[in-house]
């Protein structure tokens, strides 16, 4: 059974998927906070002057009451589900909302978290979502217990995007290995794994390593080395069958280059008068 800081996906791996952290969240909400108290403050200057005279105190009040709610409430509903929990905080910190299973969230979730926001926000001037996220194991607002939600660290550190190069103890070998045209979903499933490999649950890593090297294997001859560990084994796979498909393109172009030049080329003896 996966943990509170794990998510098990369609593969039945293991994410890890702990929740960002109480300082992350808390700052946030605060830059969350002063854009919508200037948003807030610019609208209302506007409606104010924007007013008729004519109107009453019960008008004017509905007025303010609608702009307020429009802008605490609508705003955060509006843009959380447009862009599945990102708010204007979260995209300078690197957070989103999320469901407790790690799907997107959807209007529901954001309105019901806007709504109690309200009151744990900013009546209470975060006081409450702030007791309440330092108690809670996720860092949960009383707004994403009700809703079902929690926010997630997305950034990706720069490791995972490096790219493939044949470890140093497999040179030799990639020199001389063989390798059958892998099918493309294998190939990708196996980039994939290398690309969020440092995210799974330890297990899980170990587990779809071993498998998915397994799956390769028959497309490789000779197999390395005994001992080779899974990833190696997979990085280095795809690191020279993308060298090699890469050169075989060069190649092809370089032919076609001259083909065409040949083509274009006047027949041997005659002369090539320049207009």
């Amino acid at each position: 059974m996966a943990s509170s800081d794990e998510t098990i996906i369609g593969e039945g791996v293991a994410l890890d998927t702990a929740a960002a952290s109480l300082g992350s969240r808390a700052a946030s909400a605060l830059l969350d906070a002063l854009v919508l108290g200037a948003a807030y403050f610019g609208i209302m200057m506007l409606v104010t002057v924007a007013l008729p005279g004519s109107l009453d105190f019960a008008a004017i009040s509905a007025i303010y009451l609608t702009t307020a709610i429009g802008t605490f409430v609508g705003v955060p509903v509006v843009f959380e589900t447009l862009t599945r929990g990102r708010s204007v905080g979260r995209y300078a910190l690197g957070l989103r909302i999320v469901r407790d299973d790690g799907g997107p969230i959807a209007m529901r979730q954001a309105l019901v978290r806007a709504l109690v926001g309200v009151i744990e926000l900013w009546l209470s001037a975060g006081s409450i979502a702030l007791v309440a996220s330092a108690a809670n194991s996720r860092g949960k607002r009383v707004g994403d217990m009700l809703a079902g939600t929690y926010a997630l660290q997305t950034r990706a550190s720069s490791a995972q995007h490096l790219p493939l190069t044949v470890p140093f103890s497999l040179g030799d070998w990639a020199r001389v290995v063989d390798i059958r045209r892998l099918p493309d979903g294998l190939a990708l499933e196996a980039r994939q794994f290398l690309t969020r490999a440092a995210a799974l649950h330890p297990a899980s890593r170990r587990r779809l390593g071993e498998s998915l090297s397994a799956r390769i294997a028959p497309h490789v001859s000779p197999l390395p080395p005994q001992g080779t560990h899974p990833e190696t084994f997979l990085t280095a796979v795809l690191a020279v069958r993308r060298d090699r498909e890469y050169a075989l393109e060069v190649q092809r172009l370089h032919a076609d280059s001259a083909q065409a030049l040949a083509v274009h080329r006047l027949p041997h003896g005659v002369p090539d008068v320049e207009n």
